[in-house]
C-alpha cells in the first residue's frame, strides 16, 4: 500500500492545530453540535485516510512521469493542493462504505486532473493558450464516458507523461460505472465542468485582457445568474464541488429529480462561488508573487471584500437547508468554512480578523 506523504499529513496536523489553538474556531466547532461531532470524527476517521491512501497512490503514478517538467508539475499539484483533494471528499462521510469507497477513488483521481491542468496552465513555462482547451477535454472525456477521449498534449505542451493524464480520465470513469444512477446526473456535471474550462482559458491572458474576457463572458451569462460581479461568477465556474455533489447524489440509492435540480441550484453559483473565493482569500499572497489573477483582489477594498464573502456565507447555508439532504450539505459548508479560515496560509498572511467576521457569519 502507498505511504501517504509526509507533506500531505503536515498540511492535515498544521491545519488541525491551527483550529484548536484559536477558542473562535474551537466556538464554531462546538458549535456544531453532537451530529457535527459524530460527522467530524467520521471524516477524520474514515475518510480522510481514504483519500490520502487514493493520493497517494496516484502520487506514485505521478512519480513514473518520464518527463522531468510534467513530472515536477504533476507532483506539485499533489503535495501543493492535497486539501482540495481531502475536503473534496467530505460528503463520503455520509455515504455506506462500500460507495464511500468508490466515491473517494472517484473524487481523488478527478481533483487531480483539476489541480494538475491547473498547474500545467499556471505554472509550466511555454504552454500556449491553444493549449488550454485541449487539455480540458480530459475533465470533460472523465465525465462523460460517450465522448472518445483525445490526444490532451496535441496543441502543448508536446511532453511525454507516461500515460498519467489518461489514466485519471480512465480512472475516473471506471470509478462512474459502479454508480448506475450516474447517467441522471452526468449532463449536469458535464455541463458544470465545461464552465470550469472555459473559465481556464479566459483567466489565463495577459492582465487586463484577461479581466476584460471575464467581464463579457458573465454578461452573456448574466440573465441566468444575475446579480453577481463578473469575478463571482468566474469563481463560480472555478469549483469541483458542484460536480462531486451531483456524483455524491449518484452514489445514493434513491435518486429524485427534483433532488438533483435543487442540488445543483444550491451549488452553482452559491456554494461553489464561496468555495473559490475562500480558497483565493487565502491564495492572495502567492497569486501576488506570480501576478496571477485573484478573484478576491477583484473587490475594492479589504473591507467590502469580507462583506460579500459573508454574503455569499448566509446565502449558502440558506440554500442547502431547503435540500433534503440539509444536514450533509450544511456540514459541507461548515467543513469548508472553517477548513480554509484556520489554514495556516490565513496566520502566515495576517488575515486573521477578516476570518474571524467571515466565521462569526456562520449561524
Amino acid at each position: 500500500m502507498p505511504r501517504v506523504p509526509k507533506s500531505i499529513v503536515r498540511d492535515v496536523r498544521r491545519t488541525l492545530r491551527a483550529v484548536f489553538s484559536r477558542p473562535s474556531r474551537v466556538r464554531r466547532l462546538i458549535a456544531l453540535g453532537p451530529r457535527g461531532w459524530a460527522a467530524t470524527a467520521r471524516y477524520l476517521v474514515r475518510v480522510l485516510p481514504q483519500a490520502d491512501r487514493a493520493l497517494a497512490a496516484i502520487r506514485t503514478r505521478a512519480q513514473r512521469i518520464p518527463d522531468a517538467a510534467l513530472r515536477e508539475q504533476a507532483l506539485a499539484s499533489i503535495d501543493g493542493k492535497a486539501y482540495h483533494v481531502q475536503g473534496g471528499c467530505i460528503l463520503a462521510t455520509f455515504l455506506p462504505r462500500a460507495a464511500a469507497r468508490r466515491y473517494v477513488a472517484i473524487v481523488a483521481a478527478l481533483e487531480t486532473i483539476y489541480d494538475y491542468l491547473d498547474n500545467l496552465c499556471d505554472r509550466l513555462p511555454g504552454v500556449p493558450p491553444e493549449a488550454y482547451a485541449t487539455l480540458h477535454a480530459a475533465l470533460i472525456d472523465a465525465l462523460d464516458e460517450r465522448r472518445a477521449p483525445i490526444h490532451y498534449y496535441r496543441d502543448g505542451p508536446h511532453r511525454d507523461d507516461g500515460g498519467y493524464l489518461r489514466g485519471l480520465v480512465d480512472t475516473v470513469r471506471d470509478g462512474l460505472r459502479a454508480f448506475p444512477d450516474y447517467p441522471a446526473v452526468r449532463d449536469r456535471a458535464v455541463e458544470v465542468a465545461r464552465y470550469y474550462a472555459d473559465l481556464q482559458v479566459l483567466k489565463h491572458g495577459p492582465a487586463g485582457e484577461r479581466e476584460r474576457a471575464c467581464d463579457a463572458w458573465y454578461a452573456r451569462n448574466r440573465e441566468r445568474f444575475p446579480g453577481l460581479a463578473w469575478w463571482e461568477f468566474a469563481a463560480a465556474c472555478g469549483s469541483s464541488l458542484p460536480v462531486f455533489a451531483l456524483i455524491e447524489l449518484a452514489a445514493r440509492e434513491r435518486l429524485d429529480a427534483h433532488e438533483i435540480d435543487a442540488t445543483l441550484a444550491a451549488y452553482f453559483p452559491g456554494v461553489s462561488a464561496l468555495h473559490i473565493l475562500l480558497d483565493y482569500f487565502i491564495d492572495q499572497a502567492e497569486d501576488r508573487e506570480h501576478g496571477e489573477l485573484n478573484f478576491v483582489a477583484c473587490y475594492p477594498s479589504s473591507t467590502d471584500a469580507v462583506a460579500h464573502l459573508r454574503r455569499f456565507v448566509a446565502s449558502s447555508i440558506a440554500h442547502v437547508r431547503t435540500l433534503a439532504g440539509a444536514a450533509r450539505h450544511r456540514f459541507l459548508v461548515e467543513a469548508m468554512c472553517v477548513f480554509y479560515l484556520t489554514h495556516p496560509k490565513v496566520f502566515e498572511q495576517r488575515l486573521d480578523r477578516e476570518s474571524a467576521a467571515l466565521l462569526r457569519a456562520l449561524r
